[in-house]
């Protein structure tokens, strides 16, 4: 492939990832104009601020949206990188733009308090899982809580569990206390829709594997899912038995599939599950099953 054609592919590439990136922002504006906010359900982040500075301030929320991620946008250029910071800055002001076009639609669910949270939380989920999984981001303060854990002995998640309760105490001054356990619920669903938009149904995990009958376990495994697997020679810690542990890599929806072979070969055996963000390379293949 010659300089010219690289260069091309990479030009579509940034133009693809662009695109998905305003269409995520796009969807969780919809979200957040026609289900969340006309119901009195904010968002968490800096948008969830933006949403209760424009209650209280009469701005629109576009705008808040915009000048508050500003600094996050900077942080994210400085700690990611610039390719991020461009689709960042695409994602957000995606979203502030849709904020302000969609604002006098109307809700498209009303009172159903349960509802109001799913389906909120889904849609929002999805705009912002799309644009992460495309390069870019929606909310400025996942990139807090990157720099913070890097100087403080807590993980990001941890981190932005933490700085979100300080933003649904601030909802609760406009929404009511409902309103900020809503919002929390809302941002709950919207962060495992984001998980699952992100790795997609076929993410893989690591299945870890001790019986008395590996290679009747391994021959099973290939001939019902079509997967192979590895030995690792283990000894226990107790006993000092030497045993043959088996790693097999597999997709999400294969899980329940492998659970059952297990269970039908050898039911006291021990097994360990890992998640796994991802697989690259080596023999990870799906082979015909028999």
């Amino acid at each position: 492939m010659n300089t010219s054609e690289k260069h091309k592919r990479l030009t579509f590439k940034y133009v693809l990832q662009g695109l998905m990136v305003i269409i995520g922002g796009v969807i969780a504006a919809y979200g957040l104009e026609t289900v969340l906010i006309p119901n009195r359900v904010s968002d968490g982040g800096v948008t969830g601020i933006s949403i209760v500075g424009s209650q209280l301030f009469g701005l629109p929320l576009g705008v808040l949206i915009a000048a508050l991620n500003i600094p996050f946008i900077w942080l994210g250029y400085k700690q990611i990188g610039k390719s991020f910071a461009v689709l960042s800055i695409i994602g957000i002001a995606s979203l502030a733009i849709g904020t302000v076009n969609m604002h006098h639609i109307p809700a498209i669910i009303e009172g159903d308090t349960l509802l109001v949270t799913v389906v909120g939380g889904i849609i929002l989920g999805l705009g912002m899982g799309l644009a992460l999984r495309n390069g870019g981001a929606l909310d400025g303060i996942d990139m807090l809580a990157v720099l913070l854990s890097r100087s403080l002995p807590f993980g990001t998640s941890d981190l932005i569990l933490f700085l979100n309760i300080f933003v649904f105490i601030f909802v609760s001054t406009v929404f009511g206390l409902q309103g900020a356990f809503l919002s929390a619920i809302a941002y709950y669903i919207a962060s495992k829709v984001i998980h699952i938009v992100e790795e997609g149904l076929s993410g893989s995990k690591t299945f870890q594997i001790i019986t008395t009958h590996p290679e009747l376990m391994v021959e099973t495994i290939r001939e019902r899912l079509g997967r192979s697997a590895t030995y690792k020679e283990a000894y226990g810690g107790f006993s000092h038995e030497k045993f043959k542990e088996i790693t097999c890599v597999i997709n999400r929806l294969e899980e329940t599939k492998l659970k059952e072979i297990i269970n039908e070969i050898d039911s006291k055996a021990f097994v360990t599950v890992y998640d796994v963000a991802e697989v690259k390379g080596g023999n990870f293949i799906k082979h015909n099953i028999n």
